[in-house]
């Protein structure tokens, strides 16, 4: 098994702008990652299981709900101290990433933000302790990029206490093993609420979807809904509408941005470390032109990427960060790790493409990185609609 030697780039002294809680924060998690995900990653992703035994210490680390408030299990954190988890969580694998990033954003938040007191002191405490594994149900299989045409739906049981649930939700991570699940849905009205559908419930099953090329160490799924009976409690009492899955969206996405930097990061680094240790033609392949225009644009993009994460952090602090400036980092932040995943790859030559190093499995998960939570061509477009006012989705 081969040790983690990974060393962040910090071309632009980067670290000088971090609080010293900044740095500890990242730092817990980058040793995390070295000693429990590093060592088992490779086979995991060969395997295609995703490595439960990690739970644990993703909850150690703060990474499941790290700005969620203290009285409800959560760190208390700032969301620059979130994407520090992410970035270094997606170092080790973009997989890994996605269970903290679903746990985090798109369960624990929807329940903070728009749920009763009763669900929240119910299920945060759990979540965060990985006692409770968390999905999100919004993706369905003729619905994507347009989650307003959704057809899942609820009717009133005609009990005064319950809800009936039906339709199905694809492509959700950590569906197989979710104790819960957040599932967006229309009442017979047409509106879209959140409802937390649990485990046991009876006509409630989260198959497996199998024979992914990509998120290989990663858990993915349905979540199917027949006739499922749900307490009206479960409704989420605080916000509906469209808008309600969209801002957990936007601060999953804020998580992905700074991810993508992780992967990017250790990209670089395998293909910065090979390139001065592989000898051709007498000397180091460091020492031609060609890999040095392809490692010195890598750490050029890695860095402008920080950059854009960093204040992007700052916006959403100051709860001025809006959704088209989230697009925006997504976007830029996924494209530019696919790229030095791939220009990696070819400075590694064969070896690239082995499981020995990380390179190749980087570039498979970040195929789905850039198509999820918003493809990359919507959130071109998104980006388009916000600075010509005109709308090119319909």
């Amino acid at each position: 098994m081969k040790p983690d030697l990974f060393e962040a780039p910090d071309y632009y002294n980067i670290d000088d702008l971090l609080t010293e809680e900044h740095k500890m924060i990242r730092d817990a998690a980058r040793s995390w990652v070295k000693r429990d995900v590093s060592p088992i990653i490779e086979q995991a992703a060969q395997d295609a299981k995703f490595p439960k035994s990690i739970i644990p210490g993703l909850a150690s680390i703060g990474a499941f709900g790290p700005y969620i408030p203290e009285e409800y299990g959560g760190s208390g954190l700032d969301q620059i101290s979130y994407g520090l988890i992410m970035q270094e969580i997606e170092r080790g694998d973009s997989g890994v990433r996605s269970t903290a990033s679903v746990q985090s954003s798109l369960v624990m938040y929807p329940i903070w933000k728009y749920g009763s007191e009763e669900q929240k002191q119910k299920f945060l405490p759990k979540l965060a302790s990985g006692e409770f594994m968390g999905s999100f149900g919004l993706t369905e299989p003729d619905h994507g990029s347009n989650p307003g045409g959704m057809i899942t739906n609820y009717k009133d049981a005609g009990d005064g206490e319950n809800i009936i649930l039906n339709g199905a939700k694809l492509w959700i991570s950590n569906s197989p093993f979710c104790d819960v699940a957040v599932v967006w849905a229309k009442n017979e009205e047409g509106r879209i609420h959140g409802v937390i559908v649990e485990r046991g419930m009876e006509g409630f099953s989260t198959p497996e979807t199998h024979n992914k090329w990509s998120l290989r160490a990663s858990a993915t799924g349905e979540l199917i809904f027949q006739d499922v009976k749900v307490p009206k409690s479960n409704i989420l009492p605080n916000k509906s509408g469209l808008g309600a899955p969209l801002g957990c969206l936007d601060s999953a996405r804020f998580g992905i941005a700074w991810g993508a930097i992780g992967a990017a990061m250790d990209c670089y680094d395998t293909a910065l470390r090979y390139a001065k240790q592989r000898i051709q033609f007498g000397k180091p392949i460091a020492a031609f032109q060609l890999q040095q225009k392809k490692l010195a644009e890598m750490i050029t993009e890695i860095t402008k990427a920080q950059l854009l994460a960093l204040r992007l952090g700052q916006l959403k602090n100051e709860d001025r960060a809006t959704s088209a400036q989230i697009s925006m980092a997504k976007r830029n932040n996924v494209e530019m790790a696919i790229k030095i995943a791939r220009e990696a790859r070819q400075i590694l030559g064969g070896m690239g493409i082995t499981g020995e190093y990380s390179i190749m499995r980087h570039m498979m998960n970040l195929e789905s990185v850039i198509t999820y939570e918003g493809t990359h061509d919507i959130h071109l477009l998104i980006t388009g609609l916000d600075i010509t006012g005109e709308n090119a989705f319909k």
